[in-house]
């Protein structure tokens, strides 16, 4: 089950059952254990530790000291089986730790070409998207969703069955206990809206006038005092874009309630 190009260290142990693929790179005192999938590519520094049930896709960069698919952090957890999936080319630093599922057959998910740096931990059942920053610490607890292209600074902790909106910025040691919009960025303890993140969307490529609808719908949501519906409502009559739309979306689903004076 070991591809002949992977390249193991004498000291890795691997269980029969795991699935080593093409290029791989163990090293020295990993650990993989039964029923766990490494796609071609994928390179281990020393004493990484994957549990049962884990799969990762191709090309992820493990640093030492890190934890894969670890039991739930979650007196619920009866011991049955449950997953953790991540992605492609994601770059997961030293000592990081990342739970499975709690309920049997459920699944933590990370998607692509995230950063996750040290010392942290992604707890069960999360959702995390693709191309996101996750800095040294910072704390993601059960159930927490995490949209695409999210930055998520150094000793943040997010409350369990929060959401954080696509491009939104955190900023250092703020605590999460609501839903976080997309596009734009907050900060203080108790975390508040500071702006946009126009950082983080010029980075991807938003144009002028995307820009531009956003400082509106911006505006609306959080400066006018109107009412939240209101707010909305104004914002897909008066900026009706891709981006604002999807802000909408987000802040109407939204089951917790957003971070909003």
């Amino acid at each position: 089950m070991i591809d002949s190009s992977a390249k193991v260290a004498p000291t890795a142990r691997i269980h029969p059952h795991a699935v080593i693929g093409a290029g791989c790179v163990v090293g020295e005192y990993c650990v993989i254990e039964s029923d766990v999938v490494l796609g071609a590519g994928n390179i281990f520094e020393p004493y990484v530790y994957v549990k049962r049930w884990t799969t990762l896709g191709e090309r992820n960069e493990v640093s030492a000291g890190t934890a894969l698919g670890t039991d739930p952090l979650d007196k619920g957890f009866t011991g049955e089986r449950s997953y953790l999936k991540i992605g492609n080319a994601n770059k997961i630093r030293e000592h990081y730790t990342i739970s499975r599922g709690t309920q049997p057959e459920s699944e933590t998910i990370v998607g692509d070409e995230n950063y996750i740096m040290t010392s942290g931990h992604i707890a069960h059942n999360c959702k995390i998207g693709s191309r996101c920053v996750i800095a040294s610490c910072a704390l993601v607890a059960g159930y927490a969703e995490v949209e695409d292209q999210a930055f998520i600074s150094g000793g943040v902790v997010i409350h369990q069955y929060s959401k954080i909106g696509r491009l939104a910025m955190i900023g250092g040691n703020t605590r999460v206990n609501s839903d976080v919009p997309p596009y734009f960025l907050y900060s203080d303890f108790n975390i508040a809206a500071k702006g946009l993140n126009l950082v983080g969307l010029r980075r991807a490529g938003f144009k002028a006038g995307e820009v531009a609808s956003l400082k509106t719908a911006y505006k609306l949501l959080y400066k006018s005092g109107l009412k939240l519906e209101e707010a909305l409502q104004r914002i897909e009559a008066e900026v009706p874009t891709e981006h604002t739309l999807h802000l909408v979306e987000f802040v109407r689903s939204s089951k917790r309630g957003i971070c909003r004076e």
